[in-house]
């Protein structure tokens, strides 16, 4: 837990603070943890202060500042002790029309929160990022992989640096900004029918309090340059359509609307080029970091072998969650119980 490897009386960043998981993290930090500061660096001054209102804790600090700009991030750093890098764009079709500005934010404002957190003497920065950085079709995925390769290189051309820089990857964090499922839940309460892409996609689903998990599990566990997963179960779209219908009690047909910009069909957590060095640990993968050097001899003479007889963890391929058991996921979420309490439902697991 956060409270066992965030020692009292620190202060902590988050960049992207105001969005789903830096409300989560943020909350877990003061109520469980004799926190000293804690500092959100984000573009939305309205965001912010909707945040200040709904917390109500005067060890929040608001820093109105862009990761694309060295010095709002160098200002926000000073005296930091830990840094959950957040901030990202995160939507597929804009960052395909737009990439060049999801490179500024997810690379280049990455680089400059690792270099703003080596300046200011960081204990440890954990990067955010997503399963759509495997195998990358899209700006987002390509713009997150690039992010991965600027958190991991800071460890090798920095070998005997104080600041811990590691990276977790998750997939559709559930009832987030972005999730599909909220989307699900209005067009019910309009009377709607459900729109879904593709209802064959299958997607790794996590609740945002396993995402703040995997983030604690990385500040308990990291190396330099390492990479975290949590082990995770998927669903197809069409089943988790079909069990938001079925918690709802509604009668709703589902429309297909087709694949959006970019979008696979199917996402992985880690590739099989990972997986043949990363090391099992129960509800977590750890992916260290390739620390050869550029001596190249090591690798023509010395490949590994076994490489060839790993599989990708994929959704299409992991255990894929019925429809009763993802009625069961979607009612550990308290978003979900407080709209079916509004709708006068029960609430009690299938």
């Amino acid at each position: 837990m956060l409270e066992d490897s965030i020692d009292n009386g620190k202060t902590v960043l988050i960049t992207g603070g105001t969005g789903s998981f830096g409300h989560t993290v943020t909350r877990q930090l003061l109520e469980r943890h004799d926190i000293s500061e804690i500092r959100i660096l984000s573009r939305d001054e309205a965001k912010q202060d909707q945040m200040r209102h709904d917390v109500g804790d005067d060890r929040l600090r608001f820093y109105v500042g862009d990761i694309r700009e060295f010095n709002s991030v160098e200002r926000a750093m000073r005296d930091v002790d830990y840094v959950f890098h957040a901030a990202a764009l995160k939507q597929v079709p804009s960052c395909e029309f737009f990439p060049m500005e999801a490179v500024r934010t997810n690379v280049v404002g990455s680089e400059n929160v690792v270099r703003a957190a080596d300046q200011a003497g960081v204990s440890s920065v954990v990067c955010l990022s997503t399963d759509k950085a495997v195998y990358p079709v899209n700006a987002m995925g390509m713009s997150k992989a690039m992010m991965e390769k600027v958190a991991m290189s800071y460890g090798l051309n920095n070998r005997t640096a104080e600041t811990i820089v590691s990276c977790v990857r998750y997939g559709n964090v559930m009832y987030s900004r972005g999730s599909v499922i909220p989307l699900f839940v209005r067009q019910l309460k309009a009377g709607k029918n459900l729109t879904v892409t593709n209802p064959e996609m299958t997607r790794f689903m996590m609740s945002l309090a396993n995402s703040v998990s995997l983030v604690e599990f990385a500040f308990e566990n990291a190396n330099q340059g390492d990479l975290f997963i949590r082990k995770a179960e998927s669903c197809t779209i069409g089943d988790l359509a079909q069990a938001v219908v079925n918690l709802f009690q509604v009668d709703a047909q589902v429309d297909v609307i087709g694949t959006r910009h970019a979008e696979k069909v199917s996402e992985a957590l880690a590739s099989r080029e990972e997986l043949a060095r990363a090391e099992d640990m129960g509800e977590y993968f750890r992916i260290p970091a390739d620390n050869r050097d550029l001596n190249y001899k090591i690798y023509v003479d010395e490949g590994d072998r076994t490489q060839q007889f790993f599989e990708d963890y994929d959704s299409h391929t992991v255990d894929r969650m019925t429809i009763p058991q993802i009625e069961n996921l979607l009612l550990t979420l308290p978003e979900v119980r407080a709209e079916l309490a509004l709708a006068g439902l029960a609430v009690g697991s299938r």
